[in-house]
């Protein structure tokens, strides 16, 4: 209903005019507000949210995907607080090196809302674009631009997001036999280098990047996914197909991963991982035979009667926890172990030899993990005849 001007009584002149016009006035908002409710008015329509466009896009190639991420946003663009949660579309263009324009850029990937909290951790969003073999055309390096947009309803979506451009290599296809084998230095690795790319030409790799972690018990089935102690760290590098981890301890449960590298420095490029070679390093391995075994006699002194004393070099290994004596009345037969209990040092004292016989011995050394040497080379020693005990 429109109001005129011309529809508004006419100031009074009677001494009285002040109060009607007053009267007449509130009259008047009486009657224009029964009009205003009687009248049909035209439906409202709420506009529909539109989020800020998302400002922060960056993105970056890791093996044979491209990872996304950005800030989600929190505010319409009327400065408003989104109360709704957001779909994203993700856009990318791909083409010769060089080529940046939007222009043929299309929708690669839409992540509904009801999911964008599986790729988000407090409102900042990973998410990882895998490339195909298509994507590179046979071509070893592409142009890629990527851009992406937060949608708050099913009517319109935000602005686009900055523009990100950036070369893609073909990374090296994963290596796939990695093998990984205990030896008493070190865990050996061995693996065969791949021979393509998803651009189907064969990598100039320039190296390997070796992964290691430790882990529980190896699982008994293959298909299972090991428990892992520690997170999965670079170990070291190698320029061919082999690795010799030197850092290992036995007793522990490893898992090992190689990654093939292209380029250098800033400009390398990992391949994915490769299969995953899991190793439980057990001790099995026996230390070495210990050397220079010397028996001497040593005659009655007083209250101790004349015995056979043993003495040989301290094994230089470093886990050797005792040794074992033993001892034959002739070379080569069968041996008597001497000692119950593991001999701490390198020394030992026959008390129970007879005058007049010789006895022959060996000595072992035996590790922590309960592995024996092989025996010594043998030594012999006598108690003469004429040192009788005294009674």
């Amino acid at each position: 209903m429109e109001i005129r001007k011309s529809d508004l009584p006419r100031r009074a002149t009677s001494p009285h005019s002040g109060k009607i016009n007053f009267e007449l006035r509130i009259s008047l908002i009486f009657i224009l507000l029964i009009a205003g409710c009687a009248s049909p008015s035209e439906p409202f329509e709420r506009k529909p949210p539109v989020a800020r466009a998302i400002t922060d896009l960056a993105a970056a190639q890791s093996a044979d995907d491209v990872v996304l991420t950005f800030t989600l946003p929190t505010e319409t663009v009327d400065r408003l607080p989104l109360k709704q949660p957001l779909a994203i579309e993700i856009y990318r263009g791909i083409g010769t090196p060089g080529s940046e324009s939007r222009a043929h850029m299309s929708l690669v990937a839409t992540l509904p809302a009801a999911s964008v909290d599986q790729y988000s951790a407090q409102g900042h969003v990973r998410y990882a674009d895998s490339l195909k073999a298509e994507d590179f055309a046979s071509r070893d390096v592409v142009g890629a631009t990527y851009a992406v947009r937060a949608r708050a309803s099913a009517k319109r979506d935000s602005e686009p997001s900055n523009a990100v451009y950036l070369l893609l290599r073909a990374a090296p296809d994963p290596i796939t036999d990695l093998k990984a084998e205990v030896t008493r230095p070190a865990i050996a690795l061995n693996w065969s280098a791949p021979g393509k790319t998803l651009s189907g030409s064969a990598p100039a790799i320039t190296g390997y990047r070796v992964y290691r972690a430790e882990t529980e018990a190896a699982p008994s089935n293959a298909a299972e996914t090991p428990n892992l102690k520690t997170p999965l760290a670079k170990i070291g590098e190698s320029e061919s197909p082999s690795f010799r981890d030197t850092q290992f301890e036995f007793g522990k449960t490893y898992e090992y991963s190689v990654r093939s590298v292209i380029g250098s420095g800033a400009e390398s490029l990992e391949s994915a991982d490769s299969n995953l070679a899991i190793v439980a390093a057990l001790d099995t391995f026996p230390p070495a035979a210990p050397l220079g075994l010397v028996v001497t006699f040593v005659p009655q002194q007083g209250d101790t009667p004349g015995h056979l004393e043993l003495s040989w070099s301290i094994s230089p290994e470093t886990d050797i926890a005792g040794y074992n004596v033993y001892r034959s009345e002739q070379a080569g037969a069968s041996e008597t172990r001497l000692n119950t209990e593991l001999l701490l040092t390198p020394a030992f004292r026959d008390m129970n030899v007879e005058p007049g016989r010789v006895y022959f011995y060996n000595v072992t050394a035996v590790d922590r993990s309960g592995n024996e040497s092989s025996r010594s080379e043998a030594a012999s020693g006598n108690v003469p005849a004429e040192s009788q005990r005294t009674p």
